[in-house]
């Protein structure tokens, strides 16, 4: 059944940089990058608290955002100092509701539209929100997407999206709402769904527009015609039909004959000194909202050469490779609503579709479109499910077997191919 809204008489609790969430391994602070873009000091930066100040691990998010956990009470307010040294926090009142996601190979690869002018659009999104003091009523969890016209972040269920199209026009994105703008003015459009979102969801305690109560539409429409931004009306596809796939690991050819790497740690968790080993000749690293880095600049040879010793460092480099499609949320110790200690239950794989293990039903971090659900149960067993973003394609039962083959054979599979239901395995 769809999804009905949601009603919260509580407010957003949601962890930044500055306000720590305590988790049972200690504290966790989130740190919000938008668009997953960072220099090459700001990665050693984040290399160094990872030692210094927390459990010597970075966990990426599926926002392209990375957390900090194991953190003592002590080293709170130098972590902060490090991360407004380093640029990465330009604003401690709007740190938390910088949550922009962006295609990571924009103008890498030769595909979507005006790769420079995306990361132009982010940058300048990001320095909106930062600058009006009305956005920090946005909750830490609202998203915006900045997508260079492949289709990849547009299909994460952002609540605001820019959509690129040809001649340097932008589909706005808000709910059921879409129209079309010029290129220069989709960022203060963006920024305009955000304040209609929150004149809509006065009273109602929506966090996000999916949170809404029918009556409650966003008014795109009048919203930019109020602050004088020209739009006309735009088709606006089922992101679901068209999503590429994520950037799969490996060597990426730019047209100018520069080449990128994609890498991914296992898991989603990166030590410091993997961390150190990324920076290569571009000045740049970019974190994917699907728990990866793309690492540009490279010439053919230093491309090669660099891919091999990123994979001797334990990133997955290979669209083959064992943990390629395969996450996790935090589970045991470390999160008290786990039911079990996922990241060592979880299991290499052959491919197919992503896998993501869970240690509750909330399934923190899990993927969108079609992926292989595996979740812990208070039995101390496992369930095995192929979900997707449909309806009606919400669950396949999978026959009682031996966990590694059930969830192989998940992994191959797609909604629908089963009936509906779930099926138990143990490990």
């Amino acid at each position: 059944m769809p999804r009905g809204p949601v009603v919260r008489d509580r407010g957003d609790a949601c962890p930044g940089a500055l306000r720590l969430h305590t988790a049972d391994d200690g504290n966790l602070a989130r740190l919000r990058l938008p668009g997953g873009l960072l220099t090459d000091r700001q990665v050693h930066a984040l290399a160094t608290a990872t030692e210094r100040y927390a459990d010597g691990h970075l966990t990426l998010t599926s926002r392209g955002n990375t957390e900090l956990r194991g953190i003592a009470a002590t080293h709170a307010t130098a972590l902060a100092e490090l991360l407004r040294h380093t640029g990465l926090m330009p604003s401690e009142s709007h740190e938390r509701v910088r949550n922009i996601v962006a295609s990571p190979l924009a103008g890498l690869d030769g595909r979507g539209h005006g790769g420079a002018r995306t990361t132009a659009r982010l940058r300048a999104l990001d320095a909106l929100l930062c600058a009006e003091e009305w956005t920090t009523a946005l909750s830490g969890r609202f998203l915006f997407a900045v997508d260079d016209g492949r289709g990849d972040v547009a299909s994460l269920g952002a609540d605001v999206t820019l959509l690129a199209q040809e001649r340097d026009t932008v589909v706005v994105r808000v709910g059921a709402s879409a129209l079309r703008v010029d290129g220069p003015d989709a960022p203060r459009a963006a920024l305009e769904a955000a304040r209609a979102f929150l004149e809509s969801a006065a009273g109602t305690g929506a966090w996000r527009v999916r949170d809404l109560p029918p009556g409650h539409d966003v008014g795109l429409a009048p919203a930019l015609a109020r602050a004088g931004i020209p739009a006309t009306t735009a088709p606006d596809p089922d992101p679901r039909q068209s999503a590429p796939a994520p950037p799969p690991p490996g060597i990426v050819a730019s047209p100018d004959g520069s080449y990128a790497l994609v890498v991914a740690p296992a898991l989603g968790r990166v030590t410091a000194g993997q961390l150190r080993a990324l920076p290569g000749p571009g000045g740049e690293v970019r974190i994917t909202p699907w728990r990866g880095f793309v690492v540009p600049g490279f010439d053919g040879p230093g491309a090669r050469a660099r891919l091999r010793a990123l994979d001797d460092a334990g990133f997955t480099t290979r669209p083959d490779a064992p943990w390629a499609g395969v996450g996790a949320c935090t589970g045991r110790p470390g999160c008290a609503k786990a039911l079990a200690d996922v990241r060592r239950d979880a299991l290499p794989g052959a491919g197919g579709l992503p896998v993501h293990w869970s240690g509750c039903e909330r399934r923190c971090g899990h993927p969108h479109g079609d992926w292989v659900d595996v979740t812990a149960t208070a039995e101390g067993r496992y369930t095995v499910t192929v979900r997707g973003d449909a309806p009606e394609e919400q669950q396949v039962p999978l026959d009682e077997g031996e966990l590694a083959a059930t969830v192989a054979r998940a992994r191959g599979g797609r909604p629908g191919a089963y009936g509906t239901g779930t099926g138990t395995t143990t490990r």
